[in-house]
C-alpha cells in the first residue's frame, strides 16, 4: 500500500513507455502468436487510408521539431486562451494533467499523435473536453486520474484494440474501423474522442479510484467492440456513445 496516494496514482496512471507496456497488457485480451487470427482484404483506398494512419503512429515526440513545439503550444492555447504559457517546460502544464513540467516525457508511450489526438478533441468537442479536463461531471472520486496522462493511454489502447500497426485487419472490428477511416480520414481522432468521453462515463458508473484505472479502460474497450459489432453501423456518428459528446 502507498503512503501517499498521488505517488502511488503516478505508479498506476503515468505517460511512459514502461507503464503503457505493462498496463494495457492487462487491459487487452491478449492470444497466442500460435492462435489463428482472420486477415480482411482492403480496397486500395483502404489500404492508402491505413497507411496514412499507420505513418502518423510512427512518430514519436519530438521536442527539438517546431511543428511538435507549436502543437503543444496550440494544446495550450486551446485550454487555456488567457493565460499564458511561460514555457515548454513549466509546471503549468500540470493543471491539464501531465506527470511533471515537460508533458515531452509523457508522449513516449502513444507518439506524436496522441499529442494530435488531444488538440483534435479540444478543437472539435471543446465543451466536453473542458468537461473532462476540470472533471465537471457526475459524482467523482477523492482521487480523479490525471486528465492528459488518461489521453495518451487512450490513444495506445485504440491502436491495439483497432491492430492499427498490422499490414491487413486481423479483427471484424479492425476491418469495420478502416471502411469508416475510408470515409473519413479523421476517424481516428474522432474515435479517439468518443473513447475519452465513454471511459469518463464508466468511470463514474463504476464509482473508480486511481487504482481502477485499467478495469476502467477494459470495460471502455468492451463496450466499444461491441457498438462496432452493431448491425446498421456506416459511421462514427451513429456508434450510441458518440451521443456522449458535445461541441
Amino acid at each position: 500500500m502507498c503512503d501517499d496516494a498521488q505517488i502511488c496514482f503516478a505508479e498506476v496512471v503515468a505517460g511512459s513507455a514502461a507503464w503503457l507496456g505493462r498496463g494495457l497488457s492487462c487491459v487487452c485480451a491478449q492470444r497466442r502468436e500460435s492462435d489463428a487470427r482472420p486477415s480482411f482484404d482492403l480496397t486500395p483506398s483502404e489500404e492508402e487510408c491505413l497507411q496514412r494512419l499507420q505513418n502518423r503512429i510512427d512518430i514519436a515526440y519530438d521536442s527539438s521539431i517546431p511543428e511538435h513545439q507549436e502543437a503543444l503550444r496550440a494544446l495550450w492555447n486551446a485550454v487555456f486562451p488567457e493565460e499564458e504559457l511561460h514555457g515548454l517546460i513549466s509546471k503549468q502544464w500540470k493543471e491539464m494533467g501531465w506527470q511533471g513540467k515537460d508533458p515531452s516525457t509523457d508522449f513516449r508511450g502513444g507518439g506524436f499523435i496522441s499529442l494530435e489526438n488531444l488538440l483534435f478533441f479540444a478543437r472539435h468537442f471543446p465543451k466536453s473536453f473542458k468537461d473532462l479536463l476540470w472533471k465537471q461531471e457526475g459524482d467523482r472520486s477523492a482521487w480523479e486520474y490525471p486528465f492528459a496522462e488518461a489521453g495518451v493511454n487512450i490513444t495506445f489502447m485504440l491502436i491495439q484494440m483497432l491492430d492499427l500497426e498490422a499490414v491487413k485487419p486481423r479483427t471484424v472490428v479492425g476491418a469495420i474501423f478502416l471502411k469508416f477511416l475510408s470515409e473519413n480520414e479523421s476517424a481516428f481522432d474522432i474515435l479517439y474522442c468518443i473513447a475519452f468521453k465513454l471511459m469518463d462515463r464508466q468511470w463514474l458508473a463504476m464509482r473508480a479510484s486511481y487504482m481502477d484505472f485499467n478495469t476502467v479502460m477494459k470495460a471502455t474497450r468492451c463496450q466499444l467492440e461491441r457498438e462496432f459489432l452493431l448491425e446498421d453501423i456506416t459511421r462514427l456518428e451513429e456508434l450510441p456513445s458518440y451521443s456522449l459528446l458535445t461541441l
